[in-house]
Formats: structure tokens, C-alpha cells, sequence
């Protein structure tokens, strides 16, 4: 089986090849510190403070550094260093956008969603992607035939968002807390109530400055990590050569099956606390967007990973000889002459570190409502030459109510880790299965290579959840209250487009249909030119109902009528002369028009005389184009006819449709279509910003039967 190969690096494939692209990545790697990773690396400030330990032994720290040493080599190393990260959807990653990947390589959606158009699509040249050629798979043929199938995939990507969202609320509420409780260390008279007011004041500010976007924030916050990152490991040396040499030896598995003999259940139970040294990892993949694969390796390789390992030896070997000061378990072991400057740096990370997972929930949004999974907010690019960059205010500010909640909900560190533990490794056991299924359907990998990745990740990870679960009712509750509110509005979401869809594939206009309706004897065709916006079309060959509906209640049609498709590419410009293309739908004096647009392009700030004048113009170019294979005489006639049109007035309509929820609905569909309508009452349009006069747009309302 034949498979086609190519880099997946978004930013370094645009940054060239050599010495160039070398330092480019180089600055990125930099830049993750300051968004990337910052949960990750400062997860010693609350990792042995979350667990319940009893009396341990030395035998018990051996057994518990060894189980974080192979979590973090086996997940955050093998996992998605080595293998997640090539599982991006143009550049995207995280849990949604391996299911987008899915849908777009087997047809295994279930909503005809919107379509994220890319280069690749439109005749640019782009470097091939990892898409196997020949017989599809039984599994992916098994999934395209049972739509069960189908809909426990996209539960599944649903609730690793939702969960990857509830991750983003806790980061920053349990980073902080834990730094600011430092406090108390030196200060006992320090009251807890104090430490949750400044770490609430600590967060609000930092949410505030996300709308600057992620380039500046990191840029600023990068500095900071990089201070943490290498301040922490060279403090676990010294630990280790003052209180345990010998404490590499408990990299041994060895001592992974001792603890489990000699602990059990207990030990067991313990996984829950140590499940935390890899928080932050899904970071890595969520945040792809914002920079590059080979930049995250770098970082990751060349001073995360071996500044974690350093640092909880370092915490390991103080506590082997410090047995019962596991609950200040960082502070503790800090040296009292570099304490102050420890603690100044440890708060300053907390708050980058609350950045990690902040940038990956807009990430996240932004996949979901691209693929009309979630209700429109608003989705602000912050960078002109980095589609990943963005920033969502709506989102911004719940996040903030929620990690502000927590913490005064919360109050005690230990708690919100219970909570946290049990985010942080479904969304990763959500994460192993979603990556075996594009192992299998898209990069055609041989059944038992997935099977030597799945089967060891699903054992652990399974294991992980099984102890988690234990704190459900110790604080885990919220991250499920939370993906499960979330979750509902996803799925009514998923299921009112659903039925719409459905109601205009069954209503659908076609050019033939349109026809008649304009060769009716009472429908007149009216002076002026009207821009009809619609995405209904699927290479013009069938229109929206809304079209059907104006037409037999207005009995006219403006004399020329544009049905216009806007089309979101996955490329910063589009080139002016390849924006706008056009063909002619039948009748005389209506055409079919599509704008394409990229995420940098203003759309509301067109130069000459706006979006209107690039139609029209687009419209005239084609006509001439005709005119070798039409009559000249009828090709003016049709030219100064748009020009009437448009001399006579410009308007723009847009169809709104809403439900009919009527007597006759069964329970279910009222209850759901009844908060589908509200959702859609509640969200933003469907059209981007076009500049369009107020006194030039006309809504057009329709009601689908339910």
C-alpha cells in the first residue's frame, strides 16, 4: 500500500530550509515556554502536595519518582513527541482536530458542516500530506456504515474537548493557588481566605491580557519559564548530591512493582496524586496551532523534559530524608538563602503557566465552531501570518468566572487536585484512542504497530482513570459538571444543524427548480441588484429553501440577483485576482458567486468601492469571457444590464431560519430545538464583518416545520 509522505511543520514550511529555518524554529521553541509549557513544567508546586500519603518510606519515594519518571518518558516523550504531534489538521491539533482529520479522509461525520477550505484545494502548491492510497480499512468501513459508530466518535471528540476546557479552568486556578501559598511558609499568620484573594486578582489580570494575543503574551511570559526551567533543576541537583545520591537508581521499573506489592491498594489510590507530573502535556498538542511541531519537540527535548526529571529527583531526595514534608513538597525543599527569589519566581511561572491550557481552549473553540460543533462566538485572529494565533472574547471571559469560582469554591489546593487529576488523563485516554483511529484509517499503519502503541498506553491510561475515579466526590465532580453542561450545549448544537440540514437537503433548490419559480405568471423581476448570501450550495448545484420561499411570498426577484458562497481558506490573503469567482445559474441575470477569503484578509475594509463593486466587477469579467461563445450583441445587452441593476440600488439579503416548534412535536424535540433556538438566538452570524450599509440589508425569516 502506497502512502505519500511530507512534513507537517506549518510555520517551518513557511520559514524555508538551512540556517533560516533552524533559527526560526529555534525562536519558536522559545516562544513555547512562555505558552506551551508552562503547566507542564510547574507541576512540582502541587504534585506531592495532592497526595495522601501516610507514613511513607523510603521505599515508597523510590517507587513514586520511578512511576512519574516513566509517565513522563512514556507520555510526554513517546506519546506526543514522537507520535501525536504528527496527527495535526493543518497545523491544528488536540482531540477535535483529529476528528476533523477523520471526517475529512472517511466519510464518517455526521454533520455536513461547514468546510474549512484549504491550500491544497485550490491549486497552490503545499507539501503533500500522510493520506494512504488504496482499499480502505474494515474498521473505517465499519465506522462509515454504522452511524452508532459514527456518534460515539463524535461523543468521544466532544467530551475530549469538553474535558480539554475544564483542563483550561483548572490549570490556572491550582498554578496559582499553590505558588501564592507560599506564603504561608514563612508568614503562618498568612490567612487562606488572603492567598485565594490574590491568587483571584493574580488570574483576572492575566485574562485580561489575552486579548493582545499569543505572540506578545508569550514573547513577554517566555523569559519567566525559561528562568523556572532552569533555576528548578540546577535547585534538584544540589538536593541530590546533599540528601540521595543513589536516587536515579529508582528509574528501574523494579521499583514501580515493589511499591504496587508492598502499597496495593493504597498504591493504587496514590496514582491519583502522581497522575498530576504530566498535567499540561495535552498542552503540547492542543497548542500546535500556534507554532510548530519541530519547535514543541525541541523545547520539549532539549529542556522540559530533563528540567522535570532533575527537579522531582531533586523533591524525591529531600523527602527520603524529610519523610513528613510532603505537603509543602516544593517550598520545602528550596534552600532558605534562595527562598524569596524561588517564590517570586514560582508565582510569576504559576501565571504562564495558566497560559498553557488558556491559548489551547481558544484553540479548541476555534476548531469546533470551524466545524459547526458549537455555537458561533466570536474567533479573533491576533497574528497576520499565523492562522493558529487567536483569540475568543466570549470564551476569555467565562473562563475566567470559572477558574475565579473554583478558586473560591475550592479554596484548598488539594482539592481542585482531585479534581484536576481526573481532566488531565481522560482527555489523554481520549487522546490514545482518537490516535490509534487515525493510525489505522489515515496513515494506514500496519494493525500491529497500532496494537504495540495502544494496548501499553490504554493499560496505563487505564489505570490512571481507574484511580482518578476514586475522587469523584473529593472535587472531581466539577470537571464533569462543567463537560457536561458543555457538552449538552454541543450536542443540542450538533442536533438542531442536524435537522436543518436535513429539512434544506429535502427543500433544496435546484437551477432547473428556479427556473420555474421565475417562469411563474405572477413573478416579476424587479429593477436593482441584490447579493443573496448563502452556503448552501455545493458547486451551485442546489440553493437554499429560503430562496423558494422568497420568491412565492415577494412574487419577484431583482432583475440581476447574485447568490453569494463566502469560503473560509486556511492561508493568511487570498490573491485579489483569485478571490471572487463566478458562474451563471440559468436564468438570465442570475449568477452564482464565491468569495474566497483568508483569515488576515479585512473583509469589511475592501479597497475601491467595497465588496459589492469586487462582485460586480467579477460578474462583468465573466460575461466578456462568454462573449466568444455567445452572441456579442446579447453580451452587452447582459453588461449594461448589471450596470442598470446596480445604478438602480444594492441590496443585501440573508435568510434567517428559525423552528416551528409546534403541538404536535414530540417531547424530546421540543426540548432540545427549544434550547437550539436560544443558542442561535444567542450567538453571533454565521457572516463575517462585510462593511455592508445598515439601510442596504434585508433578513429574510423562514420557519422549518420540526
Amino acid at each position: 500500500m502506497a502512502t505519500a509522505t511530507a512534513s507537517m511543520d506549518v510555520e517551518a514550511g513557511q520559514g524555508g530550509n538551512g540556517k533560516k529555518g533552524f533559527y526560526q524554529d529555534l525562536l519558536l521553541a522559545y516562544k513555547t515556554l512562555g505558552v506551551v509549557f508552562g503547566g507542564l513544567v510547574t507541576s512540582p508546586l502541587y504534585v506531592y502536595p495532592s497526595m495522601n500519603l501516610t507514613n511513607p518510606t523510603e521505599e515508597d519515594y523510590l517507587g513514586i519518582y520511578s512511576i512519574m519518571f516513566w509517565t513522563l518518558t512514556l507520555i510526554g516523550v513517546v506519546k506526543y513527541i514522537c507520535i501525536a504531534l504528527n496527527a495535526d489538521d493543518h497545523g491544528e491539533g488536540g482531540t477535535f482536530a483529529m476528528y476533523s482529520l477523520l471526517c475529512q479522509h472517511a466519510n464518517i461525520g455526521i454533520l455536513p458542516s461547514k468546510k474549512i477550505y484549504t491550500e491544497e484545494e485550490q491549486g497552490l502548491q503545499v507539501p503533500a500530506r500522510p493520506v494512504v492510497v488504496g482499499r480502505p480499512s474494515k474498521l473505517r468501513r465499519f465506522i462509515e456504515r454504522s452511524i452508532t459508530a459514527k456518534r460515539l466518535l463524535l461523543l468521544t471528540a466532544i467530551l475530549g474537548m469538553c474535558m480539554l476546557i475544564g483542563d483550561g479552568i483548572l490549570t490556572p486556578a491550582i498554578s496559582v493557588l499553590s505558588a501564592i501559598d507560599g506564603l504561608r511558609g514563612p508568614f503562618p499568620s498568612v490567612s487562606k481566605p488572603t492567598v485565594e484573594a490574590l491568587s483571584a486578582g493574580i488570574l483576572i489580570s492575566l485574562f485580561l491580557l489575552q486579548k493582545y494575543g499569543t505572540s506578545k503574551v508569550s514573547f513577554m511570559f517566555s523569559p519567566i519559564m525559561a528562568a523556572w526551567t532552569f533555576t528548578t533543576p540546577i535547585i534538584g541537583v544540589y538536593s541530590i548530591w546533599r540528601y540521595y545520591p543513589g536516587i536515579f537508581k529508582a528509574m528501574s521499573p523494579h521499583y514501580i512493582v515493589h511499591f504496587f506489592v508492598t502499597n496495593q491498594k493504597r498504591g493504587w489510590q496514590l496514582l491519583g496524586g502522581t497522575v498530576l507530573c504530566i498535567t499540561g502535556a495535552e498542552a503540547m498538542f492542543a497548542d500546535l496551532g500556534h507554532f510548530s511541531k519541530r519547535s514543541i519537540q525541541i523545547a520539549f527535548l532539549s529542556s522540559i523534559y530533563p528540567s522535570l526529571v532533575l527537579t522531582y529527583a531533586g523533591q524525591t531526595a529531600y523527602l527520603i530524608n524529610h519523610a513528613d514534608d510532603f505537603g509543602d513538597g516544593f517550598y520545602k525543599f528550596v534552600p532558605r538563602p534562595v527562598y524569596w527569589p524561588m517564590f517570586v519566581v514560582a508565582t510569576l511561572a504559576a501565571i504562564v503557566a495558566s497560559q498553557s491550557l488558556i491559548s489551547a481552549t481558544f484553540s479548541v473553540v476555534k476548531q469546533s465552531v470551524a466545524l459547526d460543533y458549537f455555537p458561533r462566538v466570536r474567533v479573533v485572529h491576533t497574528s497576520g501570518d499565523k492562522e493558529g494565533e487567536v483569540y475568543s472574547p466570549e470564551t476569555n471571559y467565562v473562563l475566567m468566572l470559572l477558574c475565579v469560582g473554583a478558586i473560591v469554591g475550592f479554596g484548598d489546593g488539594k482539592d481542585i487536585g482531585n479534581a484536576f487529576g481526573v481532566v488531565v488523563i481522560l482527555v489523554m485516554l481520549i487522546t490514545t484512542v482518537l490516535l490509534a483511529l487515525v493510525m489505522l484509517i489515515i496513515w494506514g499503519t500496519h494493525v500491529l504497530l497500532v496494537a504495540l502503541y495502544f494496548v501499553p498506553f490504554l493499560i496505563l491510561e487505564g489505570t490512571y482513570v481507574s484511580a482518578v475515579c476514586t475522587k469523584v466526590m473529593k472535587g472531581g465532580w466539577l470537571p464533569f459538571a462543567i463537560s457536561l453542561v458543555l457538552a449538552l450545549v454541543m450536542f443540542t448544537w450538533y442536533y438542531g444543524r442536524q435537522r436543518k440540514a436535513e429539512y434544506e437537503m429535502a427543500n433544496k433548490v435546484t437551477p432547473e427548480r428556479l427556473g420555474e419559480l421565475l417562469a411563474g405568471p405572477d413573478v416579476r423581476r424587479v429593477p436593482g441588484l441584490c447579493f443573496f448570501y448563502s452556503n448552501m450550495q455545493e458547486e451551485w448545484r442546489w440553493l437554499t429553501p429560503v430562496l423558494a420561499h422568497y420568491i412565492k411570498n415577494m412574487r419577484s426577484l431583482h432583475r440581476v440577483t447574485v447568490f453569494v458562497t463566502l469560503r473560509y481558506l486556511l492561508v493568511a490573503k487570498v490573491d485579489a485576482k483569485s478571490r471572487v469567482a463566478v458562474r451563471r445559474l440559468g436564468p438570465r441575470g442570475v449568477y452564482g458567486c464565491t468569495i474566497h477569503y483568508g483569515y488576515a484578509d479585512p473583509l469589511d475594509e475592501e479597497e475601491g468601492d467595497g465588496l459589492a463593486g469586487q462582485v460586480v466587477r467579477a460578474v462583468r469579467e465573466h460575461i466578456e469571457r462568454e462573449a466568444a461563445a455567445a452572441d456579442e450583441e446579447e453580451v452587452e445587452e447582459e453588461a449594461a444590464q448589471l450596470e442598470e441593476a446596480r445604478a438602480a440600488g444594492v441590496v443585501h439579503v440573508r435568510g434567517k431560519t428559525r423552528f416551528h416548534v409546534g403541538r404536535d412535536t414530540g417531547f424530546f424535540d421540543r426540548v432540545l430545538l427549544g434550547f437550539y433556538e436560544f443558542l442561535h438566538t444567542a450567538c453571533r452570524s454565521a457572516l463575517p464583518a462585510l462593511g455592508i450599509p445598515l439601510q442596504q440589508r434585508v433578513e429574510i425569516g423562514m420557519l422549518y416545520k420540526a
